[in-house]
């Protein structure tokens, strides 16, 4: 009987084996008697291709596939010190991207300050070590340069016109995630100041996810075409908040030529010292017009002493500041109204030294236009 009992099991456990592979009923299976569907039903959609997106979506793709290979990546390396341990190597990066067929990258300055080494790393994942050509730290820009071949240069475009509501897109690498695309639209142009205190004149807000790695990447338009480099996010976590601000490619493209030639800005100035004219200030001082710029001393020998623009010739006070009175009244440059040294300083950022601009000034009461040429900060008083 126990001998049997073993032969009994094996013939009813083949028995199940050969009903179950060969003679089940059709359709059924093992899974079926276990309570299991012998197959999942799903709703698939159909095959996704490009005629199925919209245009929107359509352009979103276009700009990125147009400007992904010329985003590249800045790694820098530097060195600080440290109490306990002496020097520390430190290692940051951004964004950047390709501007000519020689290799030129455009990025922050803030990317590559106190860098000892630089490296830029193409959307391919080719590195090439990378030579700092021109810095301008007061804007917040840079270019360096790689050797590499067949590179693709964006298209810079033209930040004057822009409009709040209108679409940009940002691509860059965040957190070191390469080539990344956000979007978003204008959501202001306004003066801003980056934590080391440079001012950033008509930045350019934008709700488009800007985060740490984005710096120095481009903003672009709809077409896809460089209007500014993000730089800065507000932000209480250090991430995106959704107030992300550009530099206006503009202001990137009127130092260009001296970053790449010379290395350095010729930053343009009149050469003059002045003072902001209000309401008030004009009726005290029987001035023909309430607002401008006064000039109370020009720079012996510079540009506005060379164009024959008058300083003051007498001795005055504002408050217990002594002052000189009695100069040529500033209220526009090429027909642009100027009434403080903020508008000042926008038309500067706007040229470089050596530039000719049209002066409009009172002097006394007659209204008259000066051609000026700039010269070089640096004989500002």
């Amino acid at each position: 009987m126990k001998l049997l009992r073993p032969v009994i099991f094996a013939i009813c456990f083949a028995g199940t084996f050969f009903y179950f592979t060969t003679y089940r009923p059709a359709g059924r299976t093992l899974a079926s008697y276990l309570g299991r569907p012998a197959k999942v039903e799903i709703t698939e959609a159909a095959s996704n291709n490009e005629n199925s997106l919209d245009a929107e979506e359509q352009n979103n793709i276009e700009v990125y596939r147009k400007n992904i290979a010329s985003v590249v990546n800045v790694k820098s390396r530097a060195v600080t010190f440290d109490f306990f341990y002496g020097l520390v190597p430190e290692e940051g990066q951004g964004s950047g991207f390709i501007i000519d067929k020689a290799g030129h990258v455009l990025t922050n300055y803030h990317v590559i300050a106190e860098a000892r080494q630089v490296e830029v790393v193409l959307h391919n994942r080719k590195s090439y070590k990378a030579t700092i050509v021109g810095t301008d730290r007061s804007h917040d820009l840079a270019v360096l340069q790689i050797k590499a071949p067949d590179l693709q240069p964006m298209t810079l475009g033209d930040s004057t016109h822009l409009q709040v509501g209108q679409k940009v897109y940002a691509i860059g690498n965040p957190f070191g995630l390469a080539g990344t695309l956000t979007r978003g639209i204008v959501s202001s142009i306004r003066s801003v100041q980056e934590p080391d205190g440079t001012a950033i004149d008509e930045a350019i807000q934008t709700d488009a996810a800007i985060n740490p790695g984005n710096s120095g990447g481009p903003l672009l338009n709809l077409h896809g075409e460089v209007i500014g480099i993000n730089t800065l996010i507000a932000s209480n976590s250090g991430q995106s908040a959704g107030i992300g601000f550009a530099i206006p490619i503009n202001t990137a493209k009127a130092v260009l030529n001296d970053l790449v030639t010379l290395g350095r800005v010729r930053r343009p100035a009149l050469g003059v010292r002045t003072i902001p004219i209000n309401s008030d200030l004009a009726e005290q001082m029987n001035l023909p017009a309430d607002y401008g710029l006064l000039i109370v001393q020009v720079v012996a020998g510079g540009s506005a002493d060379r164009a024959g623009l008058h300083g003051g010739n007498e001795r005055a006070y504002l408050g217990n500041v002594p002052i000189m009175v009695g100069g040529d009244l500033i209220v526009a440059i090429d027909g642009e109204k100027i009434e403080d040294q903020q508008d000042l300083a926008q038309m500067m950022n706007k040229h470089r030294a050596g530039d000719v601009v049209r002066v409009t000034i009172f002097r006394s009461k007659k209204k008259m236009d000066v051609q000026v040429t700039l010269g070089e900060a640096r004989e500002q008083v």
